[in-house]
């Protein structure tokens, strides 16, 4: 079996998650290794890793040195969250002639709020004969393609509302800031106003993915965020929060046909919700013929969770054919568990 040979683009906490989990799986090979910062380039994979073994992969800062359509067959691309943002980027690997999966998250559907850019990514993936996707677990499993799936055996779906309560506390200094974790809440709505504090990005994309996969007619979406005041003190290694300060964010999307509410997604993030006996998990509930109640806790991890998402999609990707792909456009992932799991692909 010849390996699907991957350069990893990004190794922060995501990308070199995913890099460990490439190691441990048959069939994947890394072949390179991609990151901005100077200081680790001509590094060792396996070093930066904090493996106690070397690689043989050298880190560069220098895309061009290692995106080589006759030596890579994918590239895991995880340096931003936005379209915009990475479409530099996508465009390089895109014009080497080389699949991509990205985890950013407005990737997953960049149809939502990017149509432009998401036509000139399809057609230049099709131009070049490759396959774009974006995926990771919320968006890209948890509040999309799992609803969709579970929506597969319903005869009817009137209505959706799911919802995700995660903890935030595993998370750096970033995340707490887009959160607004450690602000008071007249801070907090100073930064939704300037933007600095985002909640969670991705539902334009889950509510467009569900509602064109099952034909619901979403024509407006609209979000809310809302700070979760904390009642108590809560820390982690980055942020300390006193009651009355803000301890996350209740973020909200809602999807409308005409002036009727069809797809709700609910997802309250923050630090340590065990402190104020909030239990985390996962919940969908489709309303129709017949309904489905979906509960699961805790809570998909979320690095875990976008990691396997990723790596479990690279022999489906090169399977599919070319253009910028979404989750509901190519079979169902499966955990990659042996070179079984490459035969039914490969």
């Amino acid at each position: 079996m010849k390996p699907i040979r991957v350069v990893q683009w990004g190794l922060g906490a995501m990308g070199s998650g995913m890099c460990k989990l490439m190691l441990e799986k048959e069939g994947l090979k890394i072949v390179g290794a991609i990151r901005k910062r100077p200081d680790t380039a001509g590094k060792d994979l396996g070093e930066v890793l904090g493996l106690n073994k070397t690689l043989g992969v050298k880190i560069t800062n220098k895309p061009a040195d290692v995106l080589k359509k006759d030596n890579v067959d994918l590239v895991l691309h995880a340096t931003d969250s936005f379209t915009r943002s990475c479409f530099d980027e996508l465009k390089k690997i895109i014009e080497a002639g080389i699949d991509v999966i990205s985890i950013a998250e407005e990737m997953a559907y960049p149809h939502a709020q990017e149509p432009d850019l998401a036509k000139e990514i399809d057609m230049l993936a099709k131009r070049h004969d490759v396959t774009v996707l974006g995926t990771g677990v919320n968006p890209g499993f948890v509040l999309d393609a799992l609803v969709i799936m579970l929506s597969g055996a319903c005869l009817r779906v009137d209505r959706i509302e799911a919802s995700r309560i995660n903890d935030l506390s595993p998370f750096g200094a970033t995340v707490m800031k887009t959160q607004g974790v450690g602000t008071t809440p007249e801070e907090f709505e100073a930064g939704l106003k300037s933007g600095t504090i985002v909640g969670h990005i991705g539902f334009p994309e889950s509510i467009s993915m569900i509602s064109d996969a099952l034909g619901l007619g979403v024509d407006r979406i609209e979000q809310q965020r809302r700070p979760i005041i904390s009642k108590t003190h809560r820390e982690t290694p980055v942020v300390k929060v006193s009651p009355g300060m803000v301890a996350g964010c209740e973020h909200i999307g809602i999807g409308y046909r005409g002036q009727t509410e069809v797809i709700k997604l609910i997802h309250p993030q923050q630090i340590h919700p065990g402190k104020e006996d909030i239990l985390t998990g996962d919940y969908i509930n489709i309303f129709g013929d017949p309904d489905i109640h979906m509960s699961n806790k805790p809570e998909i991890p979320g690095g875990k969770g976008t990691m396997a998402v990723a790596v479990n999609m690279i022999p489906i990707v090169k399977k599919a054919g070319p253009g910028l792909k979404r989750m509901i456009d190519l079979p169902i992932p499966a955990c990659l568990m042996g070179k079984t799991a490459y035969d039914r692909w490969i």
